[in-house]
């Protein structure tokens, strides 16, 4: 049986990131993981169920942030601020802008589905996943965090949990915005636009432009010895009509493209990113119970190296039809829902290649004073595996109305990749991944204390990874992709938010082991403890906040031969309110100027200093109605 390692004792870190460490155990425990999630109990979220359901009423593992939340936290990029959201690593190849991992309880990035105002995003080349590295931060409004599989509401991929992003919708009277800063690393940024709404009519567009010289990315022989920067632009628009008081149509979509310098030779090696969605949504109130959902989505996702070219875009179609039917406190859903994957890769055989998926997704939920339950069953018809049956099972139960109990099982699976499959480093007989997890947990909220503990288990089969020189392979004597008996997941996720006088004080604390069960061995990049620590408080015009990110050691590679390092980061930020309508927003992101690494090899940012100025004036006042003459 392998013995557990206490938070506090790390295998290869420094005697000060041990005692950081200890600290940080001290006071999470002092205030007694005071908080479940970066939300308020009485938030509605869709992510859970894929219907609009009050926090209050989730038997699932989740976590919300606002855009007061992602302002609050001075956070620079989409996956900096993912990292501080309970159960959540990051893994990145370099600074902004390069190759990036999030991990979800520990499981595989390609784990993660990823939504942006309900479009799919994924990746059918290599091995899967979200672009994170080129999804912008300025232009979202709000993320919602769901850990745990979902295979039963969504379909393939959501095997470790969902992400969903929502960019800014208008409401209210004209409210332009605009924003500029500069930082380390000849880092600048600039993001413009506005939202309001009319007469049944709703509209918000986004344009934002950011760059950076960057570090060198890779400091070791033979590689180019410049600096790594990136350049990226994107926009967004988001429209909506009501048609009339129960019939709305909406329609969506965000563009990004970006410049990337990576390392991987003495050339200057270039990424070009290129990311666009759009989604066309019908909903209907047809009766007081009755609802439906009509969607269209699109997404392409292209990338590109230079001056060694290879060329990769994945497109994905989706279509939608969901139902809900209300009776009292139990809720019926039923959704029919297709998804079409296609990949276009130079070193694919054949080319072009593409997939279909079409599923009947089933669901009953109860809701009551102390008893929650939700059940969900799908089937998928996979144009090339065939039938692929999920379903899950969660039951929450409220001893008092600050305490709740919750427990919950299900089932998921996710595809190998179009590329996995045909690329020369495919396998075409390797088949879908899959996973059973279970997980118990508890809540308490009570005024400004709350906290929470998750314990969970997954257990995947056909974990697919890349093996180097595998004289298996059928295509290249370099390695391919393979399948290994099994893979587990387990771990406690503490997590907790508490006011003293004028402080806040939020937390999270993550004890996992995933491992390769064939081997025994700790997955990749993957640490044994996470955590996070943070305070912000007001002084007059000016809210100051302080964070520190902690991890252990990890692996670098599968075989668990490269160590990483355990590390501690310090980051410092302040917001005020400078003048009417003007806000000034000061991040000083590794302020100890920490060395560390999250891939082997590959350098980290230093201590950064970014600034940034913010128009913001408040919604036009809309226009009095016209007297009857």
């Amino acid at each position: 049986m392998r013995a557990s390692v206490p938070f506090f004792i790390m295998n290869n870190c420094s005697s000060y990131a041990r005692r950081a460490r200890l600290v940080l155990a001290a006071a999470f425990l002092s205030f007694s993981a005071q908080a479940q999630t970066v939300a308020l109990l009485g938030e509605t979220v869709v992510t859970a169920n894929r219907t609009a359901q009050p926090l209050s009423d989730l038997v699932a593992d989740v976590s919300v942030l606002d855009r007061e939340d992602i302002e609050r936290s001075g956070a620079g990029t989409l996956p900096d601020i993912l990292a501080r959201v309970p159960g959540i690593e990051l893994a990145r190849n370099g600074g902004p802008g390069t190759t990036t991992s999030l991990f979800i309880r520990g499981g595989e990035t390609r784990y993660t589905a990823v939504f942006i105002d309900g479009v799919r995003v994924d990746s059918q080349s290599g091995s899967g996943g979200a672009p994170w590295e080129n999804i912008p931060l300025a232009l979202i409004d709000r993320i919602e965090v769901l850990r745990g599989p979902a295979g039963a509401v969504y379909g393939a991929d959501a095997m470790s949990g969902v992400i969903q992003i929502f960019t800014r919708k208008g409401e209210g009277g004209f409210s332009p915005f605009f924003s500029t800063g500069v930082g380390t690393y000849s880092t600048r940024k600039t993001e413009a636009g506005f939202s309001g709404s009319h007469e049944g009519f709703d509209y918000a567009l986004g344009l934002g432009d950011e760059s950076s010289k960057g570090f060198n990315a890779r400091p070791v022989a033979a590689q180019n010895g410049d600096d790594d920067g990136y350049n990226r632009q994107s926009a967004n628009a988001r429209l909506g009509w009501q048609i009339t008081p129960t019939q709305r149509v909406e329609a969506t979509g965000l563009s990004s493209n970006m410049n990337s310098s990576y390392d991987t030779s003495a050339r200057d090696d270039k990424s070009l990113y290129q990311l666009q969605t759009m989604g066309l949504n019908w909903l209907a109130q047809w009766t007081e119970a009755y609802s439906t959902r009509l969607s269209a989505t699109d997404a392409r996702n292209r990338y590109e190296t230079q001056p060694s070219v290879s060329k990769s875009i994945t497109q994905q179609r989706g279509y939608l039809f969901q139902n809900e039917y209300r009776v009292g406190p139990q809720l019926f859903t039923a959704a029919l829902e297709r998804r079409e994957d296609q990949l276009d890769n130079s070193t694919t055989t054949p080319a072009t290649t593409a997939r279909a998926l079409n599923g009947l997704a089933l669901g009953y939920g109860f809701s009551g004073k102390q008893h929650t339950l939700q059940l969900q069953a799908r089937q998928d018809q996979d144009s090339e595996f065939g039938l692929q049956n999920t379903g899950s099972v969660a039951y929450g139960y409220a001893l008092t109305p600050q305490w709740r109990l919750t427990a919950s099982g299900g089932t998921a699976f996710r595809a190998p990749t179009l590329y996995q499959r045909f690329s020369i480093y495919g396998v075409s007989t390797l088949q879908p991944e899959s996973s059973r997890n279970v997980e118990m947990g508890a809540r308490y909220s009570v005024g400004t204390t709350s906290w929470g503990v998750v314990a969970y288990r997954n257990m995947v089969n056909n974990l697919i990874v890349y093996a180097n020189s595998n004289p298996g392979c059928p295509n290249s004597p370099n390695g391919c992709y393979g399948s290994v008996a099994q893979a587990e997941y387990r771990g406690v996720t503490f997590s907790g938010r508490q006011r003293v006088q004028d402080v806040n004080l939020r937390a999270s604390l993550d004890i996992q082991d995933p491992r390769d069960g064939s081997t025994g061995l700790m997955l990749a990049r993957r640490s044994n403890q996470h955590a996070t620590l943070g305070a912000d408080t007001r002084q007059g015009r000016w809210v100051y906040g302080a964070e520190s990110q902690l991890s252990g050691m990890r692996y670098d590679t599968a075989a668990n031969t490269m160590v990483l390092p355990g590390y501690v980061l310090f980051n410092l930020h302040a917001r005020a309110q400078v003048a009417r309508d003007w806000s000034v927003l000061m991040r000083l992101d590794n302020a100890t100027d920490a060395q560390y690494q999250l891939a082997s090899t590959y350098a980290t940012p230093g201590r950064s200093l970014f600034v940034s100025l913010t128009w913001a004036p408040g919604p036009a006042p809309a226009a009095a109605p016209v007297a009857a003459q």
